[in-house]
């Protein structure tokens, strides 16, 4: 959630609201209805990602998490993942892993892509440089063949990562 608050329900009986900073993610697996409601007076704006499930046949789930920002300076940090080894980190069916980074203009961060994955990077706020080309607010580069991923901000700024199999 980027701005406000988004609030879900499901036939689970999962009932939950999400605060801007913070991450949620859902998994229809075998069947899930779900509503996500703005019940804020203020405008939600949000990024929705779709990753493919690592197989068939997974329960439905949902998970919220608040990620303050102060963890994510400077670094970047794991919001979700598919990988068992990320335990600090909601869980995902997915061979991927969702991270963001805060940074402050002229700062850069690495992360070990590797070229073998696919990346897929949005700055949510500010500007960033990575290999030479700018990538700006809301923008998208996709990323392959990167063994460590530089990335440089231009401005302060927010980053959110995708990082799969192709």
């Amino acid at each position: 959630v980027r701005d406000g608050a988004i609030t879900h329900q499901d036939s689970m009986g999962n009932i939950g609201r999400t605060l801007a900073g913070d991450v949620q993610v859902m998994s229809a697996g075998t069947g899930i209805v779900h509503s996500e409601f703005n019940k804020e007076s203020d405008t939600t704006r949000i990024f929705q990602i779709w990753l493919l499930p690592d197989r068939r046949g997974h329960a439905p789930s949902w998970g919220t998490r608040a990620f303050p920002g102060a963890d994510r300076a400077g670094q970047f940090v794991t919001l979700a993942s598919g990988f068992e080894a990320d335990t600090d980190a909601l869980r995902m069916h997915s061979n991927s892993r969702v991270v963001g980074a805060t940074l402050q203009k002229g700062q850069t961060v690495e992360y070990p892509l590797g070229a073998q994955r696919l990346g897929y990077l949005v700055p949510a706020k500010g500007a960033v440089l990575i290999e030479g080309q700018r990538v700006g607010e809301r923008d998208g580069a996709a990323l392959s063949q990167t063994e460590i991923l530089s990335v440089h901000a231009l401005e302060d700024s927010e980053i959110v990562l995708v990082d799969t199999l192709p």
